[in-house]
């Protein structure tokens, strides 16, 4: 029977604090991103049961791991840890590694063999089952790991930035193997990672830690969308600004944030933050606000120019050179209305 993880913890170590909610269902991959300091791997320590929270508690299904008087070992969690080391045993074959879990849970050895070779198919490297991890790539060796981990069948699966030391192409395989094995084991797993390809890849919902704290969570479209802290905006790629809407005596409404930054918008008087694009952001006119360029840095598609209120601005590398932008020059942005996008504030 699957079943989906629960956990409500607050641990306090020396100056930081970490107060987490998170649930994960059967099946379920949910990513946690945030910024270094931000707690995710102290997360996954309390979920693991390598550290024990001030109160709070983890419950996979109806079974209680930790909680008032109750703190499960981590061996006896059902819980499986894949990191971006794969950490498998360098003295045995790829068969042998995968076995490990299912003999260690009583399986014999002839079982647990076929258990392995079954596994070590699945995840593509049927074939390779004799050699030993000095004899992989390190692509391979991550897909031993991975069969290991799901080989003992665990109620939840880690993920601790799996795919941070892997080439473009063997993370995005990777990334479709670990979707399909987790769907078709009905696994609910947690994804702590730094790369918002990731989320968008594997994640049915994201949750974005800052200073130990959830600040969002929600399907990857939702959130990187429209996003709600500074954090996620620049994760997303969008320009986020928070002031205050005011209406001109002609009718038109404008967001003014900080450094003179005014946006045209839709809404009525009051608190509220604006998101839009970086190619939403319309460079000269006479009618935008005045900002002077802080930072020139290379963008997906040519050079992402930083101005004052943190706006972001994209750009074809030959209008950058047309302009004459560098650091200092005084610039005039403009957003059409329509492209931004209104969250009011309480």
């Amino acid at each position: 029977m699957t079943t989906g993880l629960s956990a409500e913890v607050h641990l306090v170590r020396g100056a930081f604090e970490l107060s987490v909610a998170l649930e994960a269902a059967p099946g379920e991959v949910v990513a946690v991103l945030g910024p270094n300091g931000a707690g995710k791997s102290t997360l996954l320590a309390v979920l693991a049961g390598h550290l024990r929270p001030a109160s709070g508690t983890v419950r996979i299904g109806d079974r209680t791991l930790t909680g008032t008087g109750v703190a499960v070992r981590p061996e006896r969690r059902s819980v499986g840890l894949l990191g971006q080391d794969p950490l498998v045993f360098p003295h045995l074959s790829a068969r042998d590694n995968v076995a490990f879990g299912p003999r260690s849970a009583g399986a014999s050895a002839r079982a647990s063999r076929a258990t392995a070779d079954e596994w070590l198919a699945s995840v593509g490297l049927a074939g390779l089952e004799d050699r030993r991890p000095a004899e992989l790539s390190g692509g391979q060796r991550q897909r031993v790991a991975l069969a290991r981990a799901l080989a003992a069948r665990p109620s939840v699966l880690l993920l601790d930035e799996p795919f941070a030391q892997l080439d473009v192409r063997t993370a995005a395989e990777l990334r479709d193997l670990v979707r399909d094995q987790v769907r078709r084991t009905r696994t609910a797993t947690v994804l702590v990672t730094h790369d918002v390809l990731d989320a968008v890849a594997l994640a049915d919902r994201v949750v974005i830690l800052h200073d130990g704290s959830v600040v969002e969570q929600g399907p990857p479209l939702d959130v990187l969308t429209d996003p709600v802290h500074s954090f996620t905006a620049a994760l997303a790629g969008v320009n986020l600004v928070v002031g205050t809407i005011v209406v001109r005596p002609d009718g038109s409404a404008a967001l003014v944030g900080p450094d003179g930054v005014e946006v045209p918008c839709v809404g009525a008087p009051g608190p509220a933050q604006v998101t839009f694009g970086p190619s939403a952001v319309v460079l000269g006119g006479p009618d935008g606000w005045p900002a002077h360029v802080i930072d020139l840095e290379p963008g997906v598609t040519g050079v992402r120019v930083r101005t004052t209120g943190d706006v972001v601005v994209d750009l074809p590398p030959a209008e950058v050179a047309r302009l004459d932008l560098r650091v200092g020059a005084a610039v005039r942005l403009s957003v059409p209305a329509p492209l931004v996008r209104v969250r009011r504030l309480p």
